[in-house]
């Protein structure tokens, strides 16, 4: 090593900044109140680039002038940009003076020191070196370039008036797009009025990609492809730095990036608009208290690497700069509290078309590509849990290991539960017994760091468990070198996060053997910690599930040789219905003015996904009875504002074909993220349409299966208990309510349908109809609240004379023509109208009609009509008549 005065780049940057404080501060301390004064003016126009405004100068003292500088200029920049100054003020002796004790105490500057221009070359070619390779889990290093497949990302849908529950269309700008240079760049395009936005979110679930999507960002920024805005971008692992003991400044981890210590961070910093930071993991950070300490402003302020993300996300720190940040979806509210005005972006996972080229990625064999890919593409449900790329990676290495020892390669089964499970087996292989000490150390490991929020482990954590060295830890951790204040640090993590959460979900299980009460109370801790399923506990809590069921508890019992307690199932049962008696309890005391209220727009309620991750958790089991017994307790699933991707239509359809009697589902204001793939027309279909398919009229015209048709299957199903069914504030295109209509011919046990106020036309409403006048159909209570549709009324209008089931109709906010009120009132007096009750309310009927009205009641005194005209004529004519 070189002696400390010979190069900058033996120097800490935080030495620096203080040395150059205290040499300026000498400086300055030499001048008389006149010079000062004409040193103020001379700073105005010191540099050649960006200079000090001048309200920051003109009443600064000597040690004002000092943080000026440095903040401005950086320690090394200061130095140069006072000296210049110094000369130009004609105090020629000081900044002589300032010169030689800056030679002294900082040592000369190399010649070969770059100018900002020629290091951000040289900074782009090491950020492509370094990141031209990604480590496979626990594999071989690969090329970027070759390993990296596209993903779907779709912008944030910000009008609920363009939202869709179906298949039509999205509109350009908003659909899902494969992560290509255009893509990536549309990320930070300008709005309508010409503003750029300054913070984006890549969010998806564990596994989707999201790390390798933000490197490969960083890669092509490199390569010269994108942002060329930008002139220095930086990738910040949050879990990391939150991880790192001690206190360091965003200068200190800019130069941790560089090729060398000399890196003019204070040039960078001084023009914070061209800068990007990458911050992987943000979900990691805790949500700001209330009163939480003045925010981290000074770049080169030595700090907790929260304080440092934290003011980065809130734009305390460097408000210019960009920010491109990753974050599970499950914990959106939580990053909301530090984030200011941020463009959110969806990362959706892989199309089918991207699975397929996965496999033959990452397969190096052609046939056993193919061979692999056709069943998985066979396998509907595997195949749709392929779409996150790390889920398709362990299904990709368990059916490379079971073709290397042509095994059957129906072992894997549909769940990610029963996917990690099958991997975790598949690397034990025949040692997985005999390891089974070291495996329940390692889920203890797991689980200490989930419920620490810990994903790095110390050599010392290792060996206190008798981990280090051993088979699992060669198989699940992968060692890193971490740069400390002496020398780099080796640490330990997970192959993935996930894994970690997988195991640490194991964890409970393993530890129930022959101590039953206390997992149980362990595991009742657990679910406690995490009520809503919002933090990072959500995943670990999907996984025990998951690992619930019996087929699970049978692998885990034959393959790793442990034998689980059945109370650990029932601990988890009542946690189930603890969560429907409390849902049921905050329905009890809050305003039931719920669809009132989702006509105007609300701020994202991180607390309304809840419902649907309880039935990912029940999905996870595959366990019917259990799923059934589960949903006992949740009488009414409430899914409101969800954008359904097509896993969690899966998820849903699963649930509602396994549901109890009396289940009630409603969906508020939902809308369906599905990427629809773009297929050739066959000839039949095309010849079929062009001959006129079935028939020319408007209701039989053949319409396409829409993404919602598992769920409308699974209500047709004769084991489906589903009692009723609410759509709000919903878009229905045609070819949902064809799926939708055809359920309502014969689900087994649907009795009540309510529609209010979706965006619905006249030929659906139509279509439905004709289901609900099926003889089969089952609906009693029929609620339609849907203004507009005049047409399609007088179908719903004529239904009554054929449907024997239908007994009360709710037409509340609906328009009534006079034309229809008559059509209304001579289909009630027909001998083959059933109905008992209709509701007219919300709505303006003229006197003619309210007649008309009477008249039916007078002829029908066994029909309830209600209407405020009605009730008034009532009334009135009860008074007169005791009054005569």
């Amino acid at each position: 090593m070189e002696e400390s005065g010979a190069s900058c780049s033996t120097l800490e940057l935080r030495s620096v900044a203080s040395a150059s404080r205290d040499l300026l501060l000498t400086a300055l301390e030499d001048l008389s109140q006149e010079q000062l004064k004409r040193f103020r003016h001379k700073l105005r126009n010191a540099s050649e680039g960006r200079n000090i405004p001048w309200g920051r100068l003109e009443n600064a003292d000597a040690i004002d002038l000092v943080e000026r500088l440095v903040e401005f200029y950086g320690p090394q920049g200061a130095l140069k940009v006072a000296r210049k100054s110094l000369k130009n003020s004609d105090v020629r002796d000081v900044a002589e003076r300032l010169k030689e004790q800056q030679l002294q105490r900082l040592g000369p500057l190399t010649s070969k020191q770059l100018s900002l221009s020629e290091y951000r070359r040289k900074y782009r070619e090491h950020v492509l070196h370094l990141h031209a390779k990604v480590k496979e889990r626990n594999a071989r290093s690969v090329k970027i370039t070759k390993r990296f497949t596209k993903l779907l990302i779709a912008p944030e849908n910000a009008d609920p008036e363009d939202e869709v529950l179906g298949s039509a269309e999205e509109p350009e700008p908003r659909r899902a797009r494969r992560s290509n240079t255009d893509t990536f760049n549309r990320l930070y395009r300008h709005d309508e009025e010409g503003q750029r936005p300054l913070t984006v979110v890549l969010q998806g679930p564990a596994g989707i990609g999201k790390t390798m999507a933000a490197k490969k960002i960083l890669y092509d920024w490199a390569a010269g492809k994108l942002y060329h805005h930008v002139d220095f971008a930086f990738f910040l692992s949050c879990r990391e730095l939150l991880e790192q003991k001690g206190s360091r400044s965003l200068a200190d981890l800019i130069l941790d990036q560089c090729p060398d210590r000399c890196a003019p961070v204070g040039q960078m910093l001084a023009q914070p608009e061209r800068l990007l930071f990458i911050l992987d993991g943000a979900d990691e950070l805790p949500p700001p208290g209330p009163a939480e300490a003045e925010p981290c402003t000074n770049p080169f302020e030595a700090t907790e690497g929260w304080k440092i993300l934290g003011a980065l996300l809130s734009k305390a720190l460097l408000p210019k700069a960009l920010l491109l940040v990753t974050s599970r979806a499950t914990t959106p509210g939580k990053l909301q509290g530090h984030l200011r005005s941020p463009q959110l972006a969806e990362v959706q996972g892989f199309s089918d078309k991207d699975k397929k080229k996965y496999f033959y990625k990452f397969f190096r064999d052609e046939s056993k590509a193919e061979r692999a890919y056709r069943f998985v593409k066979e396998n509907e449900t595997l195949f749709t849990l392929c779409f996150v790329p790390f889920v398709c990676w362990i299904v990709c290495k368990v059916l490379c290991k079971q073709l290397e020892r042509d095994q059957d390669l129906s072992r894997i089964s549909k769940t990610t539960t029963s996917v990690y499970l099958l991997y975790i087996v598949s690397v034990l292989g025949s040692e997985a017994q005999a390891n089974e000490g070291q495996l329940r150390k390692l889920c203890r490991l797991a689980r200490e760091g989930v419920l620490g929020r810990r994903v790095q482990f110390t050599e010392k954590d290792l060996e206190r468990l008798e981990l280090l060295g051993s088979n699992v830890q060669l198989s699940f951790l992968c060692k890193k070198e971490m740069p400390g204040v002496l020398e780099a640090e080796v640490a330990y993590q997970f192959m993935d996060q996930s894994f970690q959460e997988f195991f640490a979900a194991l964890s409970y299980l393993l530890e129930a053997e022959g101590t039953s009460e206390a997992s149980a109370g362990s595991l009742g801790t657990l679910l406690q910690v995490d009520t809503k399923l919002q933090g990072h506990l959500t995943l670990t809590t999907r996984f025990l599930f998951g690992l619930l069921s019996a087929e699970r508890m049978c692998d885990i019992e034959s393959h790793l040789g442990c034998v689980i307690s059945g109370l650990v199932k029932q601990e988890a049962l009542r946690w189930v219905h603890g969560q429907g008696r409390s849902t049921a309890a905050q329905e009890g005391t809050e305003d039931t003015g719920g669809l009132e209220r989702a006509d105007e727009p609300e701020e994202e309620d991180e607390e309304l996904n809840h419902p649907l991750e309880l039935l990912y958790c029940l999905y996870e089991t595959q366990e019917d009875e259990f799923v059934r017994e589960a949903l006992r307790g949740l009488p009414k699933l409430v899914l409101e504002r969800v954008c359904f991707s097509r896993m969690d239509v899966t998820v849903l359809s699963y649930c509602v074909q396994r549901c109890p009697e009396g289940q009630a589902l409603q969906l508020l204001s939902c809308r369906l993220s599905v990427v629809k793939e773009k297929k050739k027309k066959n000839l039949v279909k095309r010849l079929s349409r062009g001959l006129g398919g079935w028939n020319s009229g408007a209701t039989h015209r053949q319409f396409s299966a829409s993404p919602l048709r598992p769920l409308c299957e699974a209500m047709m199903d004769q084991h489906c208990r589903l009692s009723s069914l609410m759509l709000s504030h919903c878009k229905l295109p045609d070819s949902v309510c064809r799926d939708l209509a055809e359920a309502l011919k014969t689900a087994p046990a649907l009795t009540e349908l309510q529609l209010q106020h979706n965006i619905l036309n006249d030929t659906g409403l139509r279509v439905l109809c004709e289901g609900l006048a099926w003889s089969s159909c089952r609906v009693q209570i029929l609620r339609v609240q849907q203004p507009g549709l005049q047409e399609a009324l007088h179908y719903l209008v004529s239904l009554l004379r054929q449907s024997s089931c239908l007994n009360t109709l709710d037409l509340s906010g609906c328009q009534l023509s006079g034309p229809i009120v008559t059509f209304l009132c001579a289909t009630l007096q027909h001998g083959g109208c059933s109905l008992q009750t209709l509701r007219l309310g919300s709505m303006e009927l003229g006197e003619d009609s309210l007649k008309k009205l009477r008249a039916v009641k007078t002829a029908k005194p066994g029909l309830v009509i209600t209407h405020p005209g009605l009730e008034d004529s009532l009334e009135h004519s009860e008074g007169v008549s005791s009054a005569l």
